[in-house]
């Protein structure tokens, strides 16, 4: 005869497994979604639906909206600031984000006056570019990929109702840097779906998503699909790395005493703003010589020969993907190369 201990695991045993699969199924096991019809109150019950979310009107005005997302109050400057430049002279729209706050990003001093010390320099910046400008209240080097995150991004590409949208690459060399690339590559399709954030207007098309340009070979190095003429804007750009002072003139956390100069020495102050001048001119000069053939492409040889200064973009193929033709439209800059 079958003992109490056997007859209690034949009946238990299928009693769990039972139950285990009826949780799966009908999503009655922690934290499992439940049946749509259940959790919307039944499907024959419309007025149990949540609302339906709403779409973002489109731009009357017949300009091109742009945001570029960087890791701290100084990326978007250097990585896009001439071609923000010379869309805003055009009338249109751009954004710059600040993903971090840049709190640490000093050898002297940390905390909340460097990071209020820091968007001070940004809003500076903003006014020399013509743009707007935003700083998240995220501590420099704690960037993280995680759903707040995500929505965070997306929610400020539908309220920018954005038709271009330009980040870090993912593999670059800061984690901030790389988080901010992988937010903004995830939100590239989340942007367009209803009921992802329906708090905000979802965009009916997707926009255009670029990376600016770095030097990282693996895994991948970057590509040059767009390269901007900046020659024209190019003392509005070299004014924000002025302005950028905590950073460029100071050397920012990896900086010293020793670059800054005493204040009452007036020839050493002014020696010394010389010398970051002369090397940002340099590293804005270096982008036009590594992509002389991609300009040529877009003004042509006689024209490229004799650019000084660029910008270089590369679009993601995670966003729209422009045409030829598309892409003239959105940076709007260049007569056709005969």
């Amino acid at each position: 005869m079958m003992n109490l201990r056997a007859m209690f695991k034949c009946w238990l045993l299928p009693a769990c497994v039972g139950a285990l699969a009826a949780a799966c199924i009908w999503g009655t096991g922690g934290g499992q979604a439940q049946p749509r019809e259940q959790a919307t109150g039944g499907a024959a019950d419309p007025a149990a639906l949540a609302p339906l979310p709403q779409a973002a009107p489109p731009a009357e005005d017949g300009k091109l909206r742009i945001i570029v997302f960087g890791g701290h109050p100084d990326d978007c400057e250097l990585d896009a600031g001439g071609t923000a430049a010379r869309w805003a002279a055009l009338g249109h729209k751009v954004k710059f984000v600040s993903c971090t706050n840049g709190d640490i990003g000093h050898w002297r001093m940390a905390g909340g006056p460097l990071a209020l010390r820091r968007r001070t320099e940004v809003q500076r910046c903003a006014q020399i570019l013509g743009i707007e400008t935003e700083v998240l209240d995220i501590h420099d080097g704690e960037l993280m990929v995680t759903m707040e995150n995500r929505r965070t991004i997306c929610r400020l590409i539908r309220e920018w109702r954005a038709d271009v949208v330009i980040s870090h690459r993912p593999n670059d060399y800061h984690p901030d840097h790389r988080y901010t690339g992988q937010l903004v590559m995830d939100a590239a399709y989340m942007v367009t779906v209803p009921y992802f954030c329906p708090d905000t207007p979802y965009l009916t098309r997707n926009p255009v998503f670029l990376f600016s340009e770095d030097g990282f070979q693996r895994p991948n190095p970057f590509t040059a699909d767009v390269v901007v003429p900046i020659d024209e804007v190019i003392e509005r750009k070299l004014a924000c790395v002025d302005a950028l002072e905590s950073q460029f003139y100071e050397g920012g956390c990896n900086g010293g005493p020793e670059l800054v100069p005493d204040p009452s020495d007036s020839a050493a102050v002014a020696a010394r703003r010389q010398q970051v001048r002369e090397q940002f001119a340099a590293r804005f000069a270096a982008v036009a010589d590594r992509h002389r053939q991609k300009l040529a492409e877009f003004c042509g040889a006689d024209a490229a020969r004799k650019v000084r200064y660029a910008e270089a973009f590369e679009i993601c193929e995670y966003g729209r993907r422009p045409s030829d033709q598309e892409l003239r439209t959105l940076f709007p800059f260049f007569e056709r190369s005969k």
